[in-house]
């Protein structure tokens, strides 16, 4: 089995501390990232080679290299013309750093369509004295079934955020403001209307709706193209080489009456279902299995690697 070669699960670190208002009540908190990423990174050599490849700023004009200290930021005009602005005068439009989110509204959580969420992450206790007011708070929270709104300024940046709460921790969800949510009737003006499809469709995909409806399950989604490309970094760190194919592409359907692909696509789904339970006592779902990487196929071990490739990058 191929080593999990993401980011590790150590302790996350405290990306923000200060305290949670609520009225007169201050609570002490860290903000902790809710997440981590999976994705398997890559650093770039000359093949043939162990010599890193790295990045450099370089003028366009001469292509000599502009050390950090002489590089300022400009804002693109359009037609060629640029506003040079110095890192003091962005510090002057930078929000007041603030150690205090406060709490200017409570809401229902079903009110907030989601395209609002940026990222999520945990609200945690600081210190023991924090304990009982924040332990209030979440179940105050969670017996009328709000969400907090307020503000935080972290990373330079001012952002709206929900801080809602389940059975353990208070979750806070940064947000978009109003005016970075596009519209998609103005993007998108000829979307289709709902009298474009009728009653009898309607109840038909209804049925095809209920025929896949299942309990959520997080477990059952996995990043099928990261665990491909650490299969493949394993089979190459043990020294075996790849086979590489070229998979074949399903040939696309001609949708010509929407009622009987609606009918197929339901007697489909109950077909692989019942199967599914047919193949007891396996437990994960014939979708789970589908969704899997194909397995890496190896020839003979090869040579091992030249000594530079081998060699621990700098």
């Amino acid at each position: 089995m191929a080593p999990d070669l993401g980011n590790d699960s150590c302790m996350p670190r405290t990306i923000w501390k200060g305290a949670l208002n609520f009225g007169l009540v201050n609570v002490p908190v860290g903000l902790y990232s809710a997440t981590q990423d999976k994705t398997v990174h890559f650093n770039q050599f000359e093949e043939g080679t162990s010599d890193r490849v790295r990045y450099k700023k370089v003028n366009e004009r001469t292509g000599v290299e502009v050390p950090a200290g002489k590089i300022v930021k400009g804002y693109d005009l359009g037609g060629g013309e640029y506003v040079l602005l110095t890192d003091e005068e962005l510090d002057a439009a930078e929000p007041e750093k603030s150690k205090l989110i406060e709490i200017t509204d409570f809401v229902d959580l079903e009110q907030i369509d989601p395209v609002y969420y940026r990222s999520t992450y945990y609200l945690a206790p600081e210190g023991e004295a924090a304990n009982k007011a924040y332990a209030l708070l979440r179940q105050v929270m969670r017996d009328a079934n709000k969400v907090a709104i307020g503000t935080v300024v972290m990373r330079n940046k001012e952002y709206p955020v929900a801080i809602r709460p389940d059975a353990d921790v208070l979750k806070l969800e940064t947000m978009y403001f109003a005016d970075e949510i596009r519209s998609p009737t103005k993007d998108f003006p000829e979307l289709p209307s709902a009298d474009q499809v009728t009653d009898r469709e309607v109840q038909m995909a209804g049925l095809l709706l209920e025929s896949m409806e299942s309990d959520w399950n997080p477990e059952k989604y996995q990043d099928t193209h990261r665990l491909q490309l650490e299969a493949i970094i394993e089979a190459k760190r043990q020294g075996n080489e790849i086979v590489t194919g070229t998979e074949a592409q399903p040939a696309s359907t001609k949708v010509v009456d929407l009622m009987e692909v609606l009918s197929a696509s339901i007697d489909s789904v109950k077909a692989g279902r019942q199967g599914a339970k047919k193949a007891a006592p396996r437990t994960t779902t014939k979708k789970a299995v589908a969704k899997r990487p194909t397995p890496i196929k190896k020839t003979a071990k090869a040579a091992k690697p030249k000594a530079p490739a081998r060699r621990k990058a700098s």
